[in-house]
Protein backbone atom coordinates (compact mmCIF):
# COMPACT_ATOMS: atom_id res chain seq x y z
CA UNK A 1 0.00 0.00 0.00
CA UNK A 2 1.55 3.53 -1.07
CA UNK A 3 1.51 6.26 1.22
CA UNK A 4 -2.23 8.09 1.22
CA UNK A 5 -2.42 11.70 -0.71
CA UNK A 6 -2.20 15.15 1.84
CA UNK A 7 -6.29 15.03 1.45
CA UNK A 8 -7.22 11.32 2.41
CA UNK A 9 -4.34 11.22 5.66
CA UNK A 10 -5.11 13.22 8.38
CA UNK A 11 -1.44 13.77 9.26
CA UNK A 12 -0.02 14.62 5.73
CA UNK A 13 -1.04 17.82 6.00
CA UNK A 14 0.98 20.97 7.30
CA UNK A 15 4.40 22.77 7.25
CA UNK A 16 6.17 19.77 9.32
CA UNK A 17 5.24 17.17 7.33
CA UNK A 18 7.46 15.87 4.70
CA UNK A 19 6.67 15.00 0.96
CA UNK A 20 5.62 11.02 0.62
CA UNK A 21 8.17 8.12 -0.45
CA UNK A 22 7.54 5.81 -3.52
CA UNK A 23 10.00 3.63 -1.69
CA UNK A 24 7.53 3.21 1.68
CA UNK A 25 5.12 1.05 1.96
CA UNK A 26 2.84 2.75 4.67
CA UNK A 27 0.94 5.91 5.11
CA UNK A 28 3.69 8.10 7.05
CA UNK A 29 4.01 11.19 8.11
CA UNK A 30 7.03 13.04 9.87
CA UNK A 31 7.03 15.93 12.13
CA UNK A 32 9.40 18.38 13.41
CA UNK A 33 8.92 17.13 17.12
CA UNK A 34 7.12 14.31 19.21
CA UNK A 35 5.02 16.51 21.52
CA UNK A 36 3.70 17.92 17.67
CA UNK A 37 3.17 14.78 16.72
CA UNK A 38 1.14 13.49 19.94
CA UNK A 39 -1.18 16.55 19.42
CA UNK A 40 -2.16 16.01 16.27
CA UNK A 41 -2.74 12.01 16.85
CA UNK A 42 -4.51 13.45 19.99
CA UNK A 43 -6.64 15.83 18.19
CA UNK A 44 -7.70 12.33 16.06
CA UNK A 45 -8.58 10.44 18.82
CA UNK A 46 -10.42 12.84 20.67
CA UNK A 47 -13.00 13.58 17.13
CA UNK A 48 -13.43 9.95 17.51
CA UNK A 49 -14.52 10.04 21.23
CA UNK A 50 -16.56 12.78 20.66
CA UNK A 51 -18.31 11.18 17.56
CA UNK A 52 -18.83 8.12 19.44
CA UNK A 53 -20.44 10.09 22.22
CA UNK A 54 -22.89 11.86 19.42
CA UNK A 55 -24.02 8.66 18.68
CA UNK A 56 -24.36 7.09 22.35
CA UNK A 57 -22.11 4.12 21.35
CA UNK A 58 -18.19 3.38 23.31
CA UNK A 59 -14.98 3.99 21.42
CA UNK A 60 -12.69 1.31 21.81
CA UNK A 61 -9.24 2.25 22.25
CA UNK A 62 -5.76 0.22 22.12
CA UNK A 63 -3.21 1.29 23.96
CA UNK A 64 0.28 0.94 23.94
CA UNK A 65 2.71 1.64 26.95
CA UNK A 66 6.60 2.56 27.50
CA UNK A 67 7.79 6.12 26.67
CA UNK A 68 6.60 6.91 23.49
CA UNK A 69 3.11 6.93 24.36
CA UNK A 70 3.98 9.34 27.09
CA UNK A 71 3.31 12.51 25.68
CA UNK A 72 0.36 11.56 23.73
CA UNK A 73 -1.08 10.41 26.89
CA UNK A 74 -0.32 14.02 28.03
CA UNK A 75 -1.94 15.62 25.73
CA UNK A 76 -5.16 13.31 26.11
CA UNK A 77 -4.98 14.21 29.72
CA UNK A 78 -5.02 18.14 29.03
CA UNK A 79 -7.48 17.61 26.63
CA UNK A 80 -9.74 16.17 29.54
CA UNK A 81 -8.84 19.10 31.88
CA UNK A 82 -8.90 21.98 29.99
CA UNK A 83 -11.31 21.36 27.09
CA UNK A 84 -13.77 18.87 28.41
CA UNK A 85 -13.17 15.82 26.25
CA UNK A 86 -14.99 13.06 28.60
CA UNK A 87 -13.85 9.63 28.32
CA UNK A 88 -16.93 8.11 29.95
CA UNK A 89 -17.98 6.08 26.74
CA UNK A 90 -14.38 4.91 26.10
CA UNK A 91 -12.82 1.39 26.77
CA UNK A 92 -9.34 0.41 26.61
CA UNK A 93 -7.52 -2.68 25.71
CA UNK A 94 -3.96 -2.42 26.38
CA UNK A 95 -1.74 -4.35 24.25
CA UNK A 96 0.62 -6.18 26.81
CA UNK A 97 2.23 -7.11 30.09
CA UNK A 98 5.34 -8.37 31.84
CA UNK A 99 4.51 -12.01 33.10
CA UNK A 100 4.94 -12.70 36.13
CA UNK A 101 4.40 -9.47 37.39
CA UNK A 102 1.73 -8.02 39.84
CA UNK A 103 -0.65 -5.08 38.95
CA UNK A 104 0.72 -3.33 41.43
CA UNK A 105 4.10 -3.39 40.70
CA UNK A 106 5.49 0.38 40.02
CA UNK A 107 7.06 -1.18 36.70
CA UNK A 108 3.96 -3.31 35.10
CA UNK A 109 1.45 -2.04 32.53
CA UNK A 110 -1.21 -1.55 34.99
CA UNK A 111 -0.10 0.53 37.29
CA UNK A 112 1.88 2.44 34.34
CA UNK A 113 -1.93 3.34 32.91
CA UNK A 114 -2.71 4.46 35.93
CA UNK A 115 -0.06 6.86 36.32
CA UNK A 116 -0.03 8.15 33.05
CA UNK A 117 -4.01 8.35 31.56
CA UNK A 118 -6.50 6.41 34.00
CA UNK A 119 -6.11 8.05 36.85
CA UNK A 120 -6.00 11.80 34.98
CA UNK A 121 -9.23 11.08 33.19
CA UNK A 122 -12.93 10.10 33.98
CA UNK A 123 -13.15 6.43 32.33
CA UNK A 124 -15.03 3.66 34.15
CA UNK A 125 -12.28 1.70 35.73
CA UNK A 126 -14.05 -1.10 34.44
CA UNK A 127 -13.73 -0.08 31.05
CA UNK A 128 -9.82 -0.56 31.62
CA UNK A 129 -8.71 -3.59 30.51
CA UNK A 130 -4.68 -4.51 31.06
CA UNK A 131 -3.12 -8.63 30.56
CA UNK A 132 -3.45 -9.92 33.67
CA UNK A 133 0.32 -10.56 34.53
CA UNK A 134 -0.46 -12.11 38.06
CA UNK A 135 -2.69 -14.76 35.80
CA UNK A 136 -1.62 -18.26 37.47
CA UNK A 137 0.81 -19.91 34.90
CA UNK A 138 -1.77 -23.29 34.23
CA UNK A 139 -4.83 -20.22 33.71
CA UNK A 140 -2.87 -18.09 31.35
CA UNK A 141 -3.58 -19.52 28.07
CA UNK A 142 -7.91 -19.50 29.25
CA UNK A 143 -7.01 -15.80 30.35
CA UNK A 144 -5.77 -14.80 26.99
CA UNK A 145 -8.82 -16.53 25.18
CA UNK A 146 -10.74 -14.17 27.75
CA UNK A 147 -8.90 -11.21 26.39
CA UNK A 148 -9.85 -11.88 22.82
CA UNK A 149 -13.41 -12.69 23.76
CA UNK A 150 -13.73 -9.69 25.86
CA UNK A 151 -12.37 -7.27 22.71
CA UNK A 152 -15.06 -9.19 20.38
CA UNK A 153 -17.22 -8.38 22.63
CA UNK A 154 -16.67 -4.89 22.82
CA UNK A 155 -17.22 -4.34 19.10
CA UNK A 156 -13.61 -4.67 18.02
CA UNK A 157 -10.76 -1.74 18.59
CA UNK A 158 -11.57 1.57 16.65
CA UNK A 159 -8.37 2.90 17.02
CA UNK A 160 -4.82 1.32 18.25
CA UNK A 161 -1.94 2.77 19.05
CA UNK A 162 1.65 1.15 18.30
CA UNK A 163 5.32 1.93 19.43
CA UNK A 164 7.98 -0.40 17.66
CA UNK A 165 10.69 -1.96 19.28
CA UNK A 166 14.07 -1.90 18.42
CA UNK A 167 13.28 -5.76 17.33
CA UNK A 168 10.63 -4.70 14.85
CA UNK A 169 7.92 -5.96 17.15
CA UNK A 170 4.50 -4.58 17.70
CA UNK A 171 3.16 -5.53 21.00
CA UNK A 172 5.36 -7.98 22.14
CA UNK A 173 5.14 -10.01 19.02
CA UNK A 174 9.12 -10.84 18.68
CA UNK A 175 10.59 -11.85 15.61
CA UNK A 176 9.19 -14.84 14.28
CA UNK A 177 5.69 -14.34 15.53
CA UNK A 178 2.87 -15.34 13.03
CA UNK A 179 0.34 -13.08 10.92
CA UNK A 180 -2.26 -15.22 12.68
CA UNK A 181 -1.07 -14.89 16.03
CA UNK A 182 -3.76 -14.05 18.85
CA UNK A 183 -3.14 -13.03 22.31
CA UNK A 184 -0.93 -15.57 24.05
CA UNK A 185 2.46 -15.51 26.59
CA UNK A 186 5.50 -15.18 24.84
CA UNK A 187 9.33 -15.33 25.73
CA UNK A 188 11.07 -11.61 24.87
CA UNK A 189 14.15 -11.09 22.71
CA UNK A 190 17.06 -10.70 24.35
CA UNK A 191 17.46 -6.79 23.03
CA UNK A 192 13.64 -5.99 24.04
CA UNK A 193 14.79 -7.18 27.90
CA UNK A 194 18.26 -5.22 27.60
CA UNK A 195 16.33 -1.94 26.48
CA UNK A 196 14.00 -2.63 29.05
CA UNK A 197 16.35 -3.61 31.72
CA UNK A 198 16.90 -0.10 33.35
CA UNK A 199 13.77 0.22 34.51
CA UNK A 200 14.02 -3.10 36.18
CA UNK A 201 17.55 -2.23 38.12
CA UNK A 202 19.37 -4.78 35.88
CA UNK A 203 19.04 -7.66 33.09
CA UNK A 204 18.77 -10.36 35.46
CA UNK A 205 15.57 -8.59 37.46
CA UNK A 206 13.51 -7.94 33.96
CA UNK A 207 11.03 -10.30 32.91
CA UNK A 208 11.79 -13.01 30.30
CA UNK A 209 8.40 -13.56 29.43
CA UNK A 210 5.49 -11.16 28.92
CA UNK A 211 1.48 -11.39 27.52
CA UNK A 212 0.59 -9.90 24.26
CA UNK A 213 -2.20 -9.06 21.54
CA UNK A 214 -1.06 -10.99 18.62
CA UNK A 215 -0.31 -9.99 15.26
CA UNK A 216 -3.85 -11.05 14.02
CA UNK A 217 -5.62 -9.30 16.64
CA UNK A 218 -3.91 -5.38 16.40
CA UNK A 219 -4.48 -5.74 12.58
CA UNK A 220 -8.25 -6.69 12.96
CA UNK A 221 -8.73 -3.04 14.48
CA UNK A 222 -10.37 -0.59 12.33
CA UNK A 223 -7.19 1.75 12.78
CA UNK A 224 -3.82 1.56 13.50
CA UNK A 225 -1.52 4.66 14.47
CA UNK A 226 2.28 3.86 14.89
CA UNK A 227 4.40 6.29 17.18
CA UNK A 228 8.12 6.43 16.94
CA UNK A 229 10.26 9.01 18.10
CA UNK A 230 14.38 9.34 18.07
CA UNK A 231 17.17 8.47 16.38
CA UNK A 232 17.93 4.63 17.39
CA UNK A 233 14.25 4.49 15.79
CA UNK A 234 15.29 5.12 12.91
CA UNK A 235 16.25 2.44 10.90
CA UNK A 236 13.76 0.44 12.48
CA UNK A 237 11.08 2.81 10.91
CA UNK A 238 12.90 2.58 7.41
CA UNK A 239 12.82 -1.54 7.44
CA UNK A 240 9.06 -1.77 8.52
CA UNK A 241 8.02 0.96 6.28
CA UNK A 242 9.89 0.50 3.53
CA UNK A 243 11.37 -3.35 3.24
CA UNK A 244 8.77 -6.63 2.67
CA UNK A 245 6.63 -7.75 4.93
CA UNK A 246 8.23 -10.30 7.31
CA UNK A 247 7.27 -12.18 10.45
CA UNK A 248 11.22 -11.05 11.39
CA UNK A 249 9.67 -7.71 11.62
CA UNK A 250 6.30 -7.87 12.73
CA UNK A 251 5.83 -4.18 12.50
CA UNK A 252 6.11 -4.62 8.78
CA UNK A 253 2.65 -6.79 9.14
CA UNK A 254 1.26 -3.27 9.23
CA UNK A 255 1.93 -3.15 5.47
CA UNK A 256 -1.28 -5.18 4.61
CA UNK A 257 -4.16 -3.01 6.58
CA UNK A 258 -6.26 -0.87 4.88
CA UNK A 259 -6.20 1.93 7.32
CA UNK A 260 -2.59 2.51 8.92
CA UNK A 261 -0.82 5.89 9.30
CA UNK A 262 3.26 5.44 10.72
CA UNK A 263 4.06 8.87 13.04
CA UNK A 264 7.62 9.93 13.30
CA UNK A 265 9.49 12.80 14.18
CA UNK A 266 12.22 14.21 12.10
CA UNK A 267 14.89 11.69 13.89
CA UNK A 268 12.74 9.18 13.57
CA UNK A 269 12.91 9.39 9.87
CA UNK A 270 16.48 9.72 9.12
CA UNK A 271 17.30 6.77 8.00
CA UNK A 272 14.23 7.23 5.11
CA UNK A 273 14.89 7.12 1.78
CA UNK A 274 13.57 10.13 1.24
CA UNK A 275 16.07 11.77 3.65
CA UNK A 276 19.07 9.49 3.51
CA UNK A 277 19.49 9.46 -0.40
CA UNK A 278 17.11 12.00 -1.78
CA UNK A 279 18.51 11.70 -5.00
CA UNK A 280 16.30 8.53 -5.59
CA UNK A 281 13.25 10.51 -5.62
CA UNK A 282 11.47 12.83 -7.52
CA UNK A 283 12.82 13.92 -10.87
CA UNK A 284 16.25 13.37 -10.49
CA UNK A 285 15.22 9.43 -9.79
CA UNK A 286 13.26 9.74 -12.75
CA UNK A 287 16.47 10.88 -15.30
CA UNK A 288 18.62 8.28 -13.48
CA UNK A 289 16.27 5.10 -14.31
CA UNK A 290 15.64 6.65 -18.19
Amino acid sequence: MMPDSPSENPFMTGPSTATPSRFEHVPLAVFQSSAEASQAVARDIAALIRSKQAEGRTAVLGLATGSTPLSLYAELVRLHREEGLSFKNVATFNLDEYYPIQPGHPRSYRHFMQAHLFDHVDIEAGNTHVPDGSAPLASVDAHCREYERQIEAAGGIDFQVLGIGRTGHIGFNEPGSARRSRTRRVTLDPLTRRDASGDFGGEENTPRHAITMGVRTILDARRIVLLAWGQHKAEIVRTAAEGPVTPQVTASFLQEHDNVHFVVDRAAAGALTRYRTPWLIGALADQVRS
